[in-house]
């Protein structure tokens, strides 16, 4: 990756679990570090909703703000006032993917599927996940979650969490007084 700023917003849109456009659109003061949120204004859906900032996340945009110290937005694109462009940010991308060389597609969307799964790997509960998506829809988010088979490999059956089932093999005896 060339430059902080696009390491910064690559890093912003796993940690945060945003899509590309609401990446790039971000203003300085969308940054909330007392209650440690992000807050993303009109995403998809013309919908605002806080999602995570994380204490690594926080550190690393403070970073990048000292060195850049950035106004109207963020992360600013190459000409004065505007944003830095979607297609920039893909393209820094698909160089760290060269750069790393993981043999499976990578995009900037991956980023924010690999947030939602692994919060489900962690055991956040699926609403939870949906509100910090911003998604209306539950099926939407349980589409995100289809890949997330260790979830499904490590749920317990609620037959094992039961005190000792009866053993098929001892018939009980009849009474006696019966």
């Amino acid at each position: 990756m060339r430059s902080r700023k696009h390491r910064a917003i690559l890093t912003t849109c796993y940690a945060a679990g945003l899509r590309i456009s609401e990446a790039v659109a971000l203003k300085p003061p969308a940054i909330d570090s007392k209650r440690m949120v992000l807050r993303v204004e009109q995403g998809k859906g013309k919908k605002d909703r806080y999602t995570l900032l994380s204490p690594k996340l926080l550190e690393i945009l403070r970073a990048w703000w000292r060195v850049e110290k950035p106004k109207d937005w963020l992360f600013p694109g190459d000409f004065p006032g505007r944003h830095i462009t979607r297609s920039a940010v893909e393209k820094e991308c698909q160089e760290a993917h060269c750069i790393c060389k993981i043999s499976k597609p990578i995009t900037p969307h991956s980023l924010r599927h690999a947030f939602a799964v692994h919060l489900l790997e962690q055991g956040t509960d699926i609403r939870t996940i949906q509100l910090l998506l911003g998604h209306r829809s539950l099926a939407t988010t349980a589409k995100y979650l289809r890949i997330a088979t260790s979830k499904v490999c490590s749920t317990s059956s609620p037959l094992d969490l039961l005190p000792r089932p009866v053993s098929m093999e001892n018939k009980p005896k009849p009474p006696e007084h019966f």
